[in-house]
């Protein structure tokens, strides 16, 4: 089997059985999304939800951020983890989105990255997800996922990892792709024992034909 051929098999596999896939963070605007992506960081999308309608109330936009001191910010937060980093990165983003940005969110990659807590893979979420741009996130359901079904070989970093999958995946369904995989990463291909027997990609799954 070529690599095409798996992507297209998978892809197919996936627009049948998958055809809405979306992010778990709960958000209606781009600012709040940013601020749900930088809390989820080693934290589960469940306990960010939990946070987040206390912290919108209190901090609906990034100028009511901004005003705050982070030790206000880390009461809000410290339920999930790295709150007292994650609380310096909330104060920063908002503050530096206020001056450089008018409070606007940017679509642009390398002007997110300059906002504290946004690497590359929390500014193509919000690229992905708020914009549905051609982005694709490497998380670690991404990155493993990926790996054992084939998609990627010999990928070290997130970043080469990104790389081959956009090579492959059409611009259209990259945002989609996205969630396929970080899903499938989540509820089945687990990390420590994915459930091989619920799967339905193991035709075409380089893991599973290595166990067999």
């Amino acid at each position: 089997m070529t690599k095409k051929e798996r992507f297209e098999n998978i892809i197919d596999y996936f627009k049948i059985h998958k055809p809405i896939a979306e992010t778990e963070l709960h958000y209606e605007n781009p600012y709040q999304l940013m601020v749900a992506v930088i809390l989820s960081a080693q934290c589960t999308d469940k306990r960010v939800n939990i946070i987040t309608p206390g912290f919108f109330e209190q901090f609906p936009n990034p100028e009511s951020l901004a005003r705050v001191e982070v030790a206000d910010i880390f009461e809000l937060i410290k339920t999930c983890s790295y709150p007292n980093n994650k609380a310096k990165h909330l104060s920063g983003m908002a503050k530096l989105l206020i001056s450089e940005f008018d409070g606007v969110v940017p679509e642009d990659i390398d002007e997110l990255q300059k906002l504290p807590g946004v690497g590359r893979k929390t500014a193509n979420v919000i690229l992905s997800v708020v914009f549905n741009k051609p982005a694709m996130a490497v998380d670690t359901h991404v990155f493993r996922v990926s790996a054992r079904l084939g998609l990627t070989t010999n990928s070290k970093t997130p970043f080469e990892t990104e790389k081959q999958l956009v090579k492959h995946i059409p611009d259209e369904l990259i945002p989609l792709a996205h969630h396929w995989l970080i899903l499938h990463g989540r509820y089945t291909c687990l990390a420590r024992k994915p459930k091989c027997s619920e799967c339905g990609l193991t035709e075409w799954c380089k893991y599973f034909s290595k166990k067999k």
